[in-house]
């Protein structure tokens, strides 16, 4: 592990010294309300306290954060924005267009950010090259949690194509037993269709589907056979899964009402949180195929006046990426550190897995941005590929319909 340099750590005494007078004051606007987010939130406002801060709790509930940006823009509009908002990917840089956004360059560059961070998330952070945001994690979304014991007494292993998911699920579903947990919300059916994508298309297609926007990509007879996919999955989830939070769809898991969850490794948290243990309680493994989809949560800081909040900004950014809080945090959440030198000797198996994957998809080009999270579309494009997963998920339209209908939207939502 790297430690900071003197000439780092004066760097940032200077940097905080002329607000220094001023006590820290961070509003924090944020979704983290579930059982292993709220205590991974938790850790960061502890850390703040303890070097002086006050911190002001915004959390605002709903799994994928739109209610937490009708929140922000209304603050915004109204001349009041929070300190720091969780936001991601396209969405910062959205934010910095309408010109809200604080520059952060000058804690980012005397705590060496630029040397600590894989280059691809380094560029989520920046807003025309100045510092912008801080990331706390990865998420690895393209995983498949199981419950282990249900496995075990179906005579079931973790698939590793499509095809033994689907005779798996068939297998289970015979037997009584949920195949897959889901929760019906448009986030959700958009994280299970990105998975398939990935998996049956490969890395090249998904990139060119779902980040180029390639209207052959998204026309082709590949792109029908993952809506047949997703015609098939449709059967292995129970009557109840509409507008089931995902949390709930992990506890269907934890509880043994149900064998699969597709969901990123905020799941794991959550198994975590419950007293879980991985790889005896619950299994973990990446869905069918090659690649990793990342989903990196941030916080954006936000343009405020008065010392006492900009010194809260200052102190926020330095501790979001402080070599304590990455660990810390990410044991908790069920990530792993966005730092490059945080030792993963404290993580479990699944953690460490995301990381040596994570590693050998950067060096293969196959190291992709979650479209269904935000990374890798403006939220018009996202939303308008969205709708039409989650009208084919719930109702009877064919594939080539929808495969008709996605190539249509996308090209009127640009």
């Amino acid at each position: 592990m790297k430690h900071t340099t003197f000439a780092t750590a004066s760097a940032v005494s200077l940097l905080l010294a002329g607000t220094a007078l001023a006590e820290p004051q961070a509003e924090v606007l944020h979704w983290w309300t579930s059982g292993g987010e709220a205590k991974s939130v938790a850790v960061l406002q502890q850390e703040f306290a303890d070097n002086g801060g006050t911190w002001t709790d915004m959390p605002v509930a709903g799994g994928g954060g739109d209610a937490a940006m009708t929140a922000l823009r209304a603050r915004v509009l109204s001349g009041n924005a929070p300190t720091a908002v969780q936001l991601k990917g396209p969405a910062i840089q959205e934010w910095y267009e309408e010109g809200v956004l604080a520059d952060i360059s000058g804690v980012a560059e005397a705590e060496g950010w630029g040397d600590l961070l894989p280059e691809a998330l380094a560029e989520h952070m920046k807003c025309e090259g100045t510092w912008c945001a801080a990331p706390v994690n990865v998420h690895r979304v393209d995983w498949i949690w199981a419950n282990a014991d249900l496995l075990e007494q179906n005579g079931i292993e973790m698939p590793t194509t499509w095809d033994e998911f689907n005779a798996a699920a068939e297998k289970l579903q015979a037997a009584g037993v949920i195949p897959l947990a889901h929760g019906g919300q448009s986030w959700q059916d958009a994280t299970v269709f990105e998975t398939v994508v990935l998996g049956l298309g490969g890395p090249e297609f998904f990139r060119s589907a779902l980040i180029d926007l390639d209207p052959e990509a998204l026309g082709s007879d590949t792109m029908v056979q993952v809506f047949d996919q997703m015609r098939t999955m449709r059967g292995f989830v129970d009557d109840n899964f509409s507008g089931r939070d995902w949390n709930l769809a992990t506890a269907m898991v934890m509880n043994g009402e149900a064998a699969f969850q597709i969901m990123g490794d905020w799941a794991k948290g959550e198994f975590i949180a419950a007293g879980k243990v991985p790889g005896e309680d619950f299994l973990c493994g990446s869905t069918p195929g090659d690649g990793f989809l990342y989903n990196v949560d941030s916080f954006a800081m936000f343009t405020v006046e008065g010392e006492d909040k900009i010194a809260g900004q200052d102190l926020l950014a330095k501790l979001i990426m402080g070599p304590n809080f990455q660990e810390v945090f990410n044991l908790n959440k069920g990530s792993i550190p966005a730092r490059t030198d945080v030792a993963l000797d404290d993580f479990d198996m699944c953690a460490q897995k995301s990381s040596e994957d994570m590693t050998a998809s950067a060096d293969s080009g196959a190291l992709l941005p979650s479209y269904a999270h935000g990374m890798a579309l403006r939220g018009a494009q996202a939303g308008a590929i969205t709708d039409v997963v989650t009208a084919h998920f719930n109702s009877d339209m064919s594939s080539e319909d929808a495969v008709k209908m996605l190539t249509d939207a996308v090209a009127n939502s640009m």
